[in-house]
């Protein structure tokens, strides 16, 4: 009943300060998401009418493909760090909404049979009390989300400060499929969630994991997507 109440409150949109009834007002959502030609398996801005950008031409991915909502820039930068880490986990529902706002989102997550997402070690967990892609695959789709089968195995150094080659070192063998879990993933379509995907290393480990254990489909879904790097 309190939920639902404070849910009928008017609030500010985060962006143009406007009072209303979300954190993200429309009229926002329409000026600064609107869709851009990417690569469909790395989700840089690509031109010219390319499905795939020349670097996943050479050196394919393990994903499908991979699904972007925004760039990572004003105002969805600021919005993102505010939930990330300014210990604000009410933000995934406007966040998980601005995602749904992509096309094709919606399509691979009726596809999917399960939605996983990005793991955090436990010493990341504990610093930041949630996990940030977990509470938006929440809200996407609650009843094919699963947090117990991908695990992050290993506590790896922040790669904001880290070159292209050493985040794919870094992530190296950092992800592991649940032992007693991992053979329900046979076969199936995965949807993998984040938030911000930078030079692609973490996800694409994560989906290596996921192939090698037997998934037909993976799918990449994330918020945003940084310039390249």
């Amino acid at each position: 009943m309190l939920a639902r109440l404070l849910a009928a409150l008017p609030s500010q949109c985060a962006v143009c300060r406007r009072w209303q009834g979300q954190p993200l007002c429309e009229g926002c959502v329409q000026r600064f998401a609107q869709p851009e030609p990417r690569c469909n398996t790395c989700a840089l801005p690509i031109t010219g009418g390319a499905a795939q950008c020349g670097e996943c031409l050479r050196h394919p991915p393990p994903l499908d493909a991979c699904i972007c909502a925004v760039a990572y820039a004003y105002p969805w930068s600021d919005c993102i760090a505010r939930y990330k880490f300014r210990q604000q986990p009410g933000w995934a529902a406007a966040l998980a909404e601005l995602l749904r706002h992509a096309p094709w989102v919606e399509p691979a997550l009726e596809c999917a049979d399960l939605v996983l997402p990005m793991p955090l070690s436990p010493q990341r967990l504990r610093e930041r009390g949630f996990n940030q892609a977990l509470e938006i695959a929440r809200r996407l789709a609650p009843a094919k989300t699963d947090a117990r089968l991908l695990l992050r195995i290993r506590d790896t150094t922040p790669q904001l400060s880290l070159s292209a080659a050493e985040r794919a070192r870094n992530v190296r063998g950092a992800f592991a499929l649940e032992p007693l879990r991992a053979h329900r993933l046979r076969g199936l379509d995965v949807v993998l969630v984040d938030d911000v995907m930078t030079s692609g290393a973490s996800l694409f480990a994560a989906a290596r994991t996921l192939r090698e254990g037997g998934a037909a489909r993976v799918t990449a879904v994330v918020l945003a997507r940084t310039a390249k790097t």
